[in-house]
Parts: C-alpha cells; structure tokens; sequence
C-alpha cells in the first residue's frame, strides 16, 4: 500500500513538472465577432450610387433616379476583382448620403425600384452579395445615417424609417460580417425640396446604444459594427490608408466625459484615434479605409491616378501591418464594372501578396532560449513557427524580458519580419527588439511596438543573417504565437497604354494676382485673406484644381465655392458653384471641370462662408 501511495505521488510530481497553467488574460480582450474581423485583414468598400453619374464626390440628395441606369452592371466582374487582390469580404454602399437605396426598400420611394434598371424590378445589394458568395468572399453593408433626400431627416421619424432599413439589410442578406457607420452626419441638402442646412447632435439622435445597434447584435451577432469609434473597430483617423508606428488594439475614446461608451459622435477628440490607448478602456482596433483612386466614387480624369501595386502594398503594411485591417475602397464607372486599369492594379496586388508571403524563410528555423514555461507543448518555442495564430510560446510568468535565438536553416536574404501574439489573452507586448549575428557581435536590424494581433517590420534594404535574436518586452509573460521572415516579392508594372484615360488634364500657365497673400514659414500652405482669390489666364482652359494644404489641420480648408469669370476685373460672370465633399477627411486636389472652355482673361474663386480668408496647398488650372 505504501508502494502504491508512494509511486502515485511521485507521478503526481513528474507531472506538475510538466505540467504548467496558461497565463492569465492581460487588459480587455477582442470578442469572437473582433477575432473574426482581426482574421480577415482586407476587405472593399464599393461606392456607386446616382452619385456616380454625376460625377460628384457626394451627391446632394436630390438626383432623379432615372440616371441610375448602368449599361453593363456586373457585381462578378468587380468581387472577382477584389478577390484577385486577395481581398476577404465586399461592402455593398447600400445607400450612401445621397440617400439613394440600392435595394427595394419599403422605407421610401427614393430607392432601385425607382430606378429603369431593370425595368425597377433589380436588387443590387443582392447580387453583390451573391458575387461575393460566389468568389469565395464575405459580404457586408453600409448605411448612411445621414440622408440629404428624405424630408424627415432631423425628425424622430427619419431615424424610426432608417432603423427599418437596417433591419431590411441585417434580415435579407444571408450572414454579415461588418455593419459599416461612418460620421458624416448633418448639413446641406435636398431634404425633399427643402434645399436648406439641418443639423444634428449625432451622438443622441440615432439613439445608437439604445435602439440602433441591438438591431444588429439581434440580427447579425457575429457582424463587426465599424464607426468612428467603435464599438467593434475604430476609424484610423485619416484616409490614407495608415495606422500610426504605434497603434494599440485598446482605446479609451476622448470626448466631454473621459472614456464615455464608444458610438458615433461620442469622441470630439480624435487625436488619439491612430494610435489607440496602451491599455484603454475597450478592445476596439483601427480600420484604414482608402480608395483605390484618390477619390471614393469614379471621376474618368482619375484613370490614371489608380494606385499600382506597389502603393498598395505599402498601405497594406501600413495597415495589416500595423495590426489594423486595410479597407480599400472601389469606384465602379457609370457603366457598372471596373475600369481596366482599377482591375489590374488590383491583380497584380494579388500577385504581389501572394509570391511575398509564400515562403516564409524561418519555416524550419532552430529556436532556443533560457525562459520555458515548463516543458508543455503547449507554450514550447516551435509553436512561433506553425502559423497559427493562437499556438504561442510564452515564458514563466515572472519572466517578462525573455530572448530567443533563432538559428535558420542556412543563410537567408530578407526585408520583412512579421510578428504576433495570441491575442486570445490580450495585447501584451509593449515591443519588440529583432539582432542578427554579425562577425562575433549581437547587431539590432529592427525593432517595433504595438505588435497585436499582426506586426510586418519593413527593412530599408535586404539582409543576410543565418542567426537572429528576438527580445520581447511586456509588463506580464509574453505570449509570442509567430515569428516569420520574408522577402518582397517586385516586378516591373505599368498600366496598359490604350486604356489610359483620354481625359488627362495638362496644366495651364496662370498667374495669382492677390496681394494679401501669406505663405506659412514651411511653405506647406498659403493663406488668402479674402474670401476671394483672382486668378490672369493666358490661354483657354477647362478645369480648376483646388489642393488643400497638407499638414493635417484643417483650418481653412474651403468647403464650398463660386467661381467667375470677367474679362475687365469689374464685370463678373458666375459659371459654376458646388461644394468639396469629403475634403477634411480626404484632401487630396478637389478638380472642378466646367461645362464649357473658359477663354476670359481673369478666373475669380470664391471660398464661401469664409469671410476670413482660407487656405490653400496649390492652385492649378488645366487646358
């Protein structure tokens, strides 16, 4: 009997020597539904309305729907686009602020069935739906709160018509993975004639918390719900596609009471939205939302301005890379399909994803180190190799500065490192520091913060190295789940020359001839101090070019405008008025094309509602 007893406690010893508890969860943690999300990288927005064929930015809300008439509509020749790109789910702009539904809804009249294609009878939504099922991607949808057409809009009516329409969306096209919000919110419209300015206190009168999003938890449960802050994933705070260096999973968002529950409106601070919060308040991460071309919804003198592959790559390291996911958005033509260059651009980004991260170069590397958690397979250092997301080594957990050497099979060239963590038990590295062995001597090649649920360290030039040192630092046991080295893949490209947009605008010689100029000490801007800036022409031209100024303040930036024209500088003539949609947000050069040759000597613009001047980057005009 003593035998016995004595044998069972020394099993029960070998074992606990073996045996080890996982760590404990640090900070707030990602929910299933933001697992999935975090999973999934990249996805597209699509952008076509009435808007389109208007060529606008956004469109007022009061077009007739008879021009939403597309020759050539194909939803599979755009979700195979996106899916040659490697692309994971769609997002249908069901209605954007235009108003203007995609799908038949029984909220108003303003909607498809309104519309002669299809003789009224079509569903756009659903067939984008069924293309993104059809290649292999997931579908989401986008529903604009703010609606310039409907006369309700800033009545307790308007907002019981849109809670409608999400639930005809949640309900009528098969699982969501995204329920898309963005902040426009308030200001001119159509307003069902009205033509006036409404506004709104976004943060209460869509009753977001109470009524609006428990349609979607009810409805699509396992679908992310995006807005400016959250409360499944955060705008980045920019639409160029860029996370900060530094961007945390976790954020406390910063509005009129510190840490108030995320929704629309709530933040009036969005300083700290790139970056996130070292261990905020909520696990809601960052989605870098960019067009593919420098405007959301198609303009023919962008075809050339599509972004190549390679500038693409560069968001998707920016994003993806900065453990956000990449959101890129696609402008179908009046036709209905993609333009030529849009489609190769986004194949060869494919290609270029796919040859980079083929081949993962520590794939059957060595990994050793003086800090085990036991001798579990569970928490053992060949998990870092296994690209599993969730398989992770971690060390004992008063070890909180552990380092691994990686001993590679051979010598390897590379120019990407990429890391993760098991985010499962919260994002708890604080960085990162990568060495490679260099003639007897530890050398840094790299180092990064932030890591999260994905971390791509770009080099500045390849290098070789057959031995490499990992060293984390975290305030609790680290839990490494990938380590990974690649080489980017390159080849030369270049858009076809028979398809390159024949509406490429060529700049005209002009000459400012304001004397109330101040240009800022960087040269990042010039202030007008007017409201008005008068332009000498030299020759007839056809477009004006506004760029905004540069340095991310948004002082000055001209949202509307009236333009003139005068042969003597005293009698003006007005030839065009309209408005700068999106610009804070995406102020890139605002192209204003006129309906007819401007052959006046002088061009008059004027900034409305600015009677204290405005600012400006550049001023073109374009023959």
């Amino acid at each position: 009997m003593k035998t016995i007893s004595f044998l069972i406690a020394n099993t029960l010893v070998v074992c606990s020597l073996h045996a080890q508890e996982a760590p404990k969860p640090y900070g707030v943690l990602p929910s299933e539904r933001q697992l999935k999300w975090h999973e999934m990288e990249t996805y597209c927005l699509i952008h076509y309305t009435p808007t389109t064929f208007q060529d606008k930015e956004w469109g007022f809300g009061d077009a007739d729907p008879k021009i939403f008439n597309p020759s050539q509509f194909d939803a599979n020749q755009i979700a195979k686009a996106a899916a040659s790109a490697g692309f994971k789910g769609l997002i249908s702009v069901a209605k954007h602020h235009d108003g203007f539904c995609l799908w038949p809804t029984k909220t108003n009249t303003y909607n498809i069935s309104q519309s002669p294609w299809k003789e009224g009878k079509g569903d756009m939504v659903k067939e984008f739906m069924e293309a993104s099922h059809k290649n292999g991607m997931a579908f989401g949808t986008y529903l604009s709160a703010w609606d310039r057409n409907d006369l309700r809009y800033g009545t307790p009516a308007y907002t019981d018509a849109y809670r409608e329409q999400l639930t005809e969306l949640m309900s009528n096209y098969g699982e969501l993975f995204t329920s898309w919000h963005d902040g426009a919110n308030g200001g001119d419209g159509y307003y069902g004639g009205s033509n006036e300015k409404r506004t709104i206190n976004s943060a209460t009168y869509y009753e977001w918390e109470e009524k609006t999003w428990p349609i979607i938890r009810k409805l699509q449960p396992m679908a992310s719900i995006f807005s400016d802050v959250g409360p499944d994933m955060r705008w980045v705070g920019n639409e160029h596609g860029h996370a900060a260096e530094t961007s945390w999973a976790t954020i406390t968002p910063k509005g009129t009471i510190e840490g108030v529950k995320p929704m629309p409106g709530a933040s009036t601070d969005a300083s700290n939205l790139p970056t996130g919060d070292r261990n905020g308040k909520y696990w809601i991460p960052a989605e870098c939302d960019v067009p593919q071309r420098p405007g959301w919804f198609y303009h023919k003198n962008q075809d050339t301005k599509v972004k190549t592959p390679n500038q693409l790559f560069d968001i998707y390291l920016k994003s993806v890379g900065r453990g956000a996911n990449m959101n890129l958005g696609l402008a179908p033509m009046p036709e209905g399909i993609l333009h030529p260059n849009d489609v190769k651009s986004l194949k060869y980004f494919g290609e270029k994803l796919q040859k980079t991260f083929a081949h993962n170069l520590a794939k059957d590397a060595k990994a050793t180190t003086k800090h085990l958690r036991g001798k579990s397979a569970e928490f053992a250092l060949k998990n870092i190799f296994d690209d599993d997301r969730y398989s992770y080594y971690a060390p004992k957990d008063k070890v909180l500065n552990p380092e691994i050497i990686i001993t590679l099979n051979g010598e390897k060239e590379f120019d990407l490192i990429r890391i993760r963590e098991n985010i499962k038990l919260g994002q708890r590295l604080d960085s990162v520091v990568v060495e490679k062995w260099n003639d007897g001597n530890w050398e840094k090649i790299a180092s990064a913060t932030s890591i999260g649920a994905n971390r791509l360290i770009k080099l500045g030039t390849a290098i070789k190295a057959t031995k490499l040192k990992v060293k984390l630092y975290a305030p609790v046991a680290p839990t490494l789940s990938d380590f990974a080295l690649f080489k980017e893949y390159d080849e030369p490209f270049a858009f076809d020359s028979n398809v390159i947009s024949s509406q490429t605008l060529i700049r005209a010689t002009h000459k400012i001839l304001n004397s109330n100029l101040a240009v800022n000490s960087t040269s990042a801007y010039t202030t007008v101090k007017s409201a008005d800036l008068i332009v000498e022409l030299t020759e007839p031209i056809v477009a004006l070019g506004y760029f905004p100024r540069q340095d991310g303040i948004k002082e000055g930036i001209v949202l509307k405008y009236d333009i003139f024209e005068s042969q003597d500088k005293v009698n003006w003539t007005k030839v065009q008025e309209g408005e700068f949609a999106n610009v804070l947000s995406n102020p890139i050069e605002q192209i204003i094309e006129f309906d007819k040759i401007i052959s006046s000597k002088y061009l008059k613009f004027v900034a409305k509602d600015m009677s204290t001047g405005f600012t400006f980057g550049d001023f073109n005009v374009y023959k």
